[in-house]
């Protein structure tokens, strides 16, 4: 099946993108400066990524709707805001993660972001739970830019004043070029930044703009290296089917409501695991010296007994060390705990860290 584009394909070209294959498309993994130069970019200054790839998910409906999601969202969508965001997951009926998603309460509905590679998957999942009275539509006709960095409010506000007074997980339409855009203020690299649902026909001259005013582009590589660093899990390697999120050490993302009264997919076994604690959970490493602990490096105890398994491991540019996150069995979780890691056949030595590895600068 031949791999597809997002409306920026030929700009990326441009801009001297090296292309990889990734969840069914042709994206960026780094541009000229390299993975290094774009990672310090976002976090000194601003740097857009073209996150097109991602499902524009709108549903609409009357109260009903928010019953049928709350069945597979743990979420407390009756109590959301409009414009207002959670991070949340998709759960299935043994409270595994199918996906981890970004909810916007809209005017008459909801916009959910899906990953890229679970998206028809997911759409499978959630319509199972709709009635005859919802309506619902993955919208290919839009694009998603993530403007991340320091900068990016000052340069984001010459094009569209008042995108200021947006708070950290919160959006708004606002008027571009003759057409209503929604902007939410939120990302993925534990910077400021918004994320700019914009039509495809549009989306060229924002990032002219953008580029115009010193936002460099940045590839799937430093996007990686900025959310590892950040703490933020990559659906397929840090989350799947058959971890839930007790597990995944994000119980918080479950609402206390819903903790309470549950009413979703696995709650008894989440309930379960909130009350008594899980086997394994998900916890950040720091590898001794320069060794790099990539995805699927296993984890020993100091007398050699295998404990677990890395599922994420780069080097973070901005804390100038290896960074790693993965599971462990619960008993060995504790801060600080000496461990070790199995790198090329030889064992090197590392520790539990606390996330995340660099400190986030979200606009609350």
């Amino acid at each position: 099946m031949q791999a597809q584009k997002t409306a920026l394909y030929n700009i990326h070209k441009k801009l001297g993108a090296k292309f990889v294959p990734f969840a069914g498309y042709e994206m960026p993994i780094q541009y000229k400066d390299g993975i290094v130069k774009e990672h310090i970019s976002t976090r000194t200054h601003a740097g857009f990524f073209d996150v097109s790839h991602m499902g524009q998910f709108f549903l609409e409906g009357d109260e009903t709707l928010i019953e049928a999601l709350e069945k597979i969202i743990p979420a407390d969508l009756k109590s959301l805001k409009i414009n207002h965001s959670k991070y949340s997951f998709l759960l299935n009926s043994n409270g595994g993660i199918i996906d981890d998603l970004i909810v916007t309460k809209t005017d008459g509905g909801f916009c959910i972001i899906l990953n890229a590679a679970c998206k028809e998957n997911d759409i499978k999942e959630i319509s199972q739970f709709l009635g005859e009275n919802h309506k619902y539509h993955l919208n290919n006709n839009l694009s998603l830019i993530a403007l991340q960095g320091p900068r990016s409010v000052e340069i984001l506000e010459k094009l569209i004043p008042n995108v200021s007074n947006l708070k950290f997980m919160t959006g708004n339409k606002f008027s571009y070029d003759d057409e209503n855009i929604y902007i939410t203020r939120s990302g993925y690299t534990g910077e400021d930044g918004f994320e700019i649902s914009i039509s495809n026909k549009k989306v060229e001259k924002l990032i002219n703009f953008l580029i115009s005013n010193g936002v460099k582009p940045i590839g799937l590589g430093a996007r990686d290296t900025l959310r590892l660093e950040a703490g933020l899990c990559l659906y397929g390697q840090d989350l799947n089917e058959k971890i839930n999120p007790v597990e995944a050490n994000l119980k918080w993302a479950i609402a206390k409501k819903r903790k309470d009264v549950g009413g979703f997919n696995g709650w008894d076994k989440i309930k379960r695991l909130l009350t008594n604690g899980s086997e394994k959970i998900r916890v950040g490493i720091k590898p001794e010296g320069k060794v790099i602990a990539r995805e699927n490096t296993k984890i020993f105890s100091t007398d050699d007994k295998e404990i677990g398994l890395i599922t994420s491991g780069t080097f973070g540019p901005s804390v100038n060390a290896p960074v790693a996150m993965g599971y462990i069995q619960s008993k060995f979780a504790g801060i600080g705990t000496p461990i070790k890691l199995e790198v090329r056949g030889k064992k090197y030595g590392g520790k539990v860290s606390e996330l995340p590895f660099y400190k986030k600068n979200y606009a609350k």
